[in-house]
């Protein structure tokens, strides 16, 4: 590879996709073309895609005919098909170890090659030789004398997190993709299928909090800008309904001072409680572990697990609350204080609990991506839970 277009590999590989669509879309198509095909599947899919339907014909008409990108775009988004690969050493089934030596003396100068893949006459997948078994092989067997017969082989249209939860006790260099018939159809490797999911779910932590997937640390300044703000300005929004349910308490806490050094123990406590949940369900969910899984079962968990953690905390924050009291009798009896202390904890944690369960569910059933922004989501309901309960408490029964 030329070293300008390594370079410009490097480049487009750390922009988000529309900046890299952006810095491609006046390039020659033939270069395009050629840049795309030294990238991940992957990687090329999601920027060809971006293109317009003209400037997509215009690359695809340039590219090499059998471009591994080009045949995995009739497959959906996030599915293995995405991934696909030409597999360089296909043989029909009869072929004889010595002839594929001798084709393969050529192909393993261009390509690495792990396993041979032996078909019929229709293509379809009759078994799999391990290269080094050819070391040990007559060159007068036929591959289908070595092979391993009906191998395990991963479908094109087999989403990447079903695909990972297949693959996550083989641990196969490569892997087979045939359609349900058994026609082979491409390969794909294990290192691509990690890479992807890998990018997948570290993308969930910065949606959480409305960072855009497609972020990256190369996306220009403007570009980011436009990713991040959107949800801040949400973000804000939420943060104006919490203050707004304080501020109907003004009074409670200006007579009793000393609500206003509680209420961020409760607001973060309930909040962090919260977030676990959330990570739970996010992971059960990219894992496969809710089907089968009653919602209202998953739900009563985590209320449960919630109401648990939030007494012991809630216990420990009362306690705190009578020794601070107690220095300020003004305001009121430290007992009463400290016993709804605990009484809004315990309350606001199991809230908490089921929120952070309960968000992603509700987000995927409305279709959206259930990481997208909910921590900002979680954190409005906690804070608005845990301070309005602390204090509508204590109005009621103390002032």
């Amino acid at each position: 590879m030329p070293d300008n277009m390594q370079s410009s590999l490097k480049h487009v590989a750390r922009l988000d996709t529309q900046s890299a669509v952006d810095r491609l879309d006046s390039a020659d198509p033939a270069a395009v073309a050629a840049l795309l095909a030294e990238m991940p599947p992957a990687r090329a899919n999601a920027i060809l895609s971006a293109f317009s339907e003209e400037a997509r014909e215009r690359v695809m008409a340039a590219a090499p005919a059998g471009t591994d990108w080009m045949d995995s775009l009739r497959y959906p988004v996030g599915s293995v098909g995405r991934l696909l690969e030409d597999p360089p050493a296909v043989f029909r089934s009869g072929t004889s170890v010595a002839t594929a030596v001798d084709i393969l003396r050529e192909t393993i100068r261009k390509r690495m090659v792990t396993y041979l893949f032996v078909v019929d006459a229709g293509n379809r997948l009759l078994g799999v030789v391990a290269f080094r078994e050819l070391l040990y092989a007559d060159r007068s067997q036929p591959l289908d004398q070595v092979m391993l017969r009906s191998p395990f082989f991963l479908q094109p249209e087999t989403t990447l997190v079903q695909a990972m939860r297949e693959v996550v006790t083989r641990h196969y260099p490569v892997y087979p993709v045939c359609e349900a018939d058994g026609t082979l159809v491409g390969q794909v490797r294990g290192q691509t299928l990690f890479e992807q999911q890998a990018f997948e779910i570290s993308a969930q932590a910065g949606s959480m909090v409305g960072v855009e997937k497609e972020e990256r640390l190369a996306t220009p300044l403007l570009r980011s800008f436009k990713f991040r703000h959107p949800w801040l300005q949400i973000n804000l929004l939420t943060v104006f309904v919490t203050a707004a349910v304080v501020g109907i308490f003004q009074d409670t806490i200006d007579k009793i001072v000393v609500l206003a050094m509680f209420l961020p123990v409760l607001g973060g406590q309930s909040g962090n409680l919260g977030c676990q949940s959330l990570a739970v369900t996010l992971r059960g969910m990219t894992l496969g572990e809710l089907r089968g899984m009653k919602t209202a079962a998953l739900l009563g968990k985590e209320a449960l697990l919630g109401l648990m953690n939030g007494v012991v905390t809630g216990a420990l924050a009362g306690a705190a609350m009578y020794i601070v009291a107690r220095r300020h009798p003004e305001n009121g009896s430290p007992m009463m204080l400290a016993l709804l202390t605990a009484v809004a904890m315990a309350t606001a944690c199991m809230v908490a609990g089921v929120s952070g369960a309960a968000i992603p569910l509700i987000l995927r059933r409305l279709g959206a991506d259930p990481a997208t922004a909910s921590s900002i989501f979680l954190t409005t309901i906690t804070d608005v839970v845990s301070m309005g309960t602390f204090l509508a408490l204590v109005t009621w029964l103390v002032l």
